[in-house]
């Protein structure tokens, strides 16, 4: 099987790509780069540095399924220049699936969020819930699922709305709450944690990848899809880290109101079993740190790197 993985080399890129390499599949990994290219050459591997919104551009010949993760991640980052992120979240992946349909290609499976649910009360978030995203980034990947939905008829489409991904990768984000509190306890011994009530869901990047294994495994898997097993309180990550690393934790004021709890058991009826926790993760942080083999650099905080990207 040949598959096309966009943003291949981004954060969760960077983990996926050598698991699909290892299974023997062929793979395209399309990449703009901003943050870099973290993959390693492999016989079945080819890299191209590449815009997806130039879908003209993007070459599908001979590709049996695309897995597409390219977008402007997080709220603060989509933010910094809203057209962009209409541009690539939702109007290339617009353009995209309408050449794969055009072109023949089976499978389609999207990286959605789970912050498309927005802020809910609900203490069991499931797929049927509706939708109410309140930023940029949220709304983005909501209309691109709508845009997806409508090309069931064409080939097979398989969403995965995912929690908030933590652990650890080559292509390392650290903008993200398990991996900045983590660092944060690492660097400086101090937690800052900003309201700590809201709830969020979180998700091991190896068990977020194997989603995506898992799906290409199963095409009769059609629709949406969950994926989020542990709902833990902002201060609770925190709590988690500091049980690894001692460091001391302080609460100030937030104005991020989003808080939810998804429920992930239509993925789980599926056969899917997660295999690692939030508490993996911060302690493979920490190994990792500890060992010299991760680093706190600009180009692992998105926003950071945008910004030093638009500056230049």
């Amino acid at each position: 099987m040949k598959i096309l993985v966009t943003g291949a080399c981004g954060y969760k890129g960077s983990v996926l790509v050598p698991k699909l390499l290892a299974r023997g599949y062929e793979v395209v990994a399309l990449d703009i780069m901003w943050f870099g290219n973290f993959l390693t050459s492999h016989p079945h591997l080819r890299v191209v540095e590449g815009d997806v919104r130039n879908v003209d551009a993007i070459d599908l010949d001979g590709i049996d399924a695309i897995i597409h993760l390219a977008s402007v991640a997080n709220d603060p980052c989509s933010d910094l220049d809203p057209k962009l992120t209409w541009e690539i979240s939702a109007l290339a992946t617009m353009q995209l699936a309408d050449k794969a349909a055009r072109t023949g290609i089976g499978r389609f499976i999207y990286a959605s969020s789970g912050s498309v649910y927005g802020v809910k009360e609900e203490d069991q978030v499931t797929e049927d819930l509706p939708l109410k995203p309140i930023s940029e980034y949220n709304k983005t990947k909501m209309v691109a699922e709508r845009v997806l939905l409508s090309y069931t008829g064409d080939m097979a489409v398989q969403i995965v709305r995912p929690a908030t991904v933590c652990g650890p990768s080559p292509r390392m984000r650290l903008d993200v709450s398990v991996n900045m509190l983590t660092m944060q306890a690492l660097t400086r011994e101090l937690i800052t944690v900003f309201g700590g009530n809201q709830v969020r869901p979180n998700i091991h990047i190896d068990d977020i990848t194997d989603v995506y294994l898992h799906l290409l495994d199963h095409p009769e898997l059609t629709g949406i899809f969950n994926a989020g097993f542990e709902n833990l309180s902002i201060l609770a990550i925190a709590e988690m880290v500091t049980a690894i690393v001692p460091a001391q934790i302080a609460v100030t004021e937030s104005n991020d109101p989003r808080s939810y709890r998804v429920n992930s058991d239509r993925l789980l009826a599926t056969g899917f079993k997660p295999k690692k926790t939030v508490r993996d993760a911060i302690s493979e942080i920490v190994s990792l740190y500890r060992t010299g083999k991760m680093t706190d650099e600009d180009r692992f905080h998105n926003l950071k790197w945008m910004k030093q990207m638009v500056a230049r």
